[in-house]
């Protein structure tokens, strides 16, 4: 069981664990805004709901420039699993300025390749190719990304992951 941590400002900042979520309640640090219509937790003074969102009691400033790490998965990810040159399903990554030629690791410069086309192009660039991309890369963006745990989001998280969009 997971739960939803929000700011004191409502903006989300984690998915943590249910137990970590009640221990945040119980020492006042949060308090609950969404709950499961189970059976409460019973404490040694009191009953507590199982919380699904809380919202902290005091606002945490979080670093603005929240820096997303450059994987494989995140760049098939973020292109949906589907080619940039083709739009078939897309099993690899593609430097669009190869390595070679002094391409970087980034995102600008990474983007979800079919082997076939990737193949292809090999050590060219597109434009080499006479080929166009379908979308331009660029960094990926959204509660999804910044607040890990969204992907699998639980049905009352949807308002406030909405808010951030």
């Amino acid at each position: 069981m997971r739960t939803l941590v929000l700011n004191a400002g409502y903006e989300p900042l984690a998915v943590v664990s249910f137990k970590r979520a009640l221990v945040l309640v119980m020492n006042d640090k949060a308090t609950v805004i969404e709950h499961d219509e189970d059976e409460p937790i019973w404490g040694t003074r009191s009953s507590y709901d199982r919380p699904a969102v809380i919202v902290l009691t005091r606002y945490v400033r979080v670093p603005t420039a929240r820096r997303i790490p450059v994987t494989r998965r995140g760049v098939l990810r973020r292109d949906a699993y589907r080619c940039v040159y083709c739009c078939k399903a897309a099993s690899t990554i593609d430097h669009i300025l190869p390595r070679s030629r002094g391409g970087a690791d980034s995102w600008e410069n990474l983007a979800a390749c079919c082997l076939r086309c990737n193949n292809v192009k090999g050590d060219h660039t597109p434009q080499e190719m006479g080929w166009e991309l379908q979308t331009t890369p660029r960094p990926p963006h959204g509660t999804a990304w910044t607040v890990r745990g969204t992907e699998r989001a639980d049905p009352r998280w949807e308002p406030y992951l909405a808010l951030a969009a």
